[in-house]
């Protein structure tokens, strides 16, 4: 009796019927061939709005808790992880340990692939034990194909342990989806190389995450208006970020921008609260403390009409 693989009928895995000459076509055309492919990747993110909505809500919750997200994943997956845990300490001046990202193989899996890691069921639960997960926390599953063995053992292992669990597939049937919170599921379809989830599952993994994350952070405060005031300033281009920022919500000049700054230790936050209220460092600290991080209710002061002004928009709505 002929053994059936149990990948061969993942979407993943299907044969692209667009693409199937590829390889003896024109530059032009294959570049054509993938642009339209990846135009698809934004409707089926968009079909998954409000569960994304959703995980956004999880999210926020549990950071407000006290806890932390944590992402695990193989492959690109489990990249694409580890990338986002890695942006938010500098974007919105996290703490390296608020988010973290777990992946099969470890650190030298991001930049050497190491097969057969995904296939260990036992040590991706290990892992996620490692991290002492609780109830407060979120864990976010990667996995395109929604099979991988790493990461079921990982979701398994947090659902134990009362955390929430979202997952994130191209495969809205898969069978993850039993010890999990939330499915996010952007079917895309089968990729330009079959198989090859590096590519359309890839990035719409990468705007799923890019939502989760950065809309999470928006709504404990990381920002005001749409302004990165969360920002670490370890490097003179960050430095010069802050100055502007600073600069762009109390009209001070470069010069009294960053005079200010390092009278706030380099905080921008604490700058334009300090600017806006007159109030010293220790102060502006205890009102931001007071306001739960938020400028706009340290301050009491709306920064939109500001931004319009600066870009031409009074009179628009």
């Amino acid at each position: 009796m002929p053994t059936h693989s149990k990948w061969e009928d993942l979407p993943t895995e299907q044969i692209n019927p667009v693409s199937l000459a590829v390889d003896k076509a024109p530059v032009p055309d294959i570049v054509d061939i993938m642009l339209a492919e990846d135009r698809k990747v934004l409707s089926a993110v968009q079909r998954e709005r409000e569960h994304i909505v959703h995980g956004i809500q999880i999210i926020v919750q549990a950071l407000r808790k006290g806890g932390r997200i944590l992402l695990i994943g193989a492959g690109t997956s489990g990249r694409l992880g580890v990338l986002e845990a890695a942006e938010m300490p500098p974007t919105f001046g996290t703490s390296p340990s608020l988010v973290q990202a777990l992946m099969a193989g470890g650190q030298t899996a991001f930049f050497r692939a190491k097969e057969g890691v995904e296939d260990n069921y036992e040590e991706g639960a290990r892992s996620v034990a490692r991290l002492r997960i609780s109830r407060r926390d979120v864990l976010i599953g990667v996995s395109a194909s929604g099979m991988t063995q790493f990461v079921l053992g990982g979701l398994t292992r947090a659902r134990k342990s009362g955390a929430k669990v979202i997952f994130i597939t191209c495969w809205p049937k898969s069978e993850l989806q039993s010890v999990v919170d939330l499915v996010v599921a952007p079917a895309v379809g089968p990729e330009v190389i079959a198989g090859s989830t590096r590519l359309k599952a890839g990035t719409a993994t990468k705007l799923v995450l890019n939502m989760l994350t950065t809309i999470s952070m928006i709504k404990v405060g990381k920002t005001y208006g749409n302004l990165m005031v969360d920002v670490q300033t370890g490097s003179e281009k960050l430095k010069d970020r802050a100055r502007r920022i600073l600069g762009v919500v109390t009209g001070l000049d470069y010069d009294e921008a960053d005079k200010l700054l390092r009278h706030a230790r380099w905080n921008v936050k604490v700058a334009i609260v300090m600017q806006k209220t007159r109030a010293s460092y220790a102060q502006a600290m205890k009102k931001l403390r007071g306001a739960d991080d938020s400028i706009r209710d340290a301050i009491g002061e709306d920064v939109e009409p500001r931004l319009r002004a600066i870009l031409g928009l009074d009179g628009q709505s």
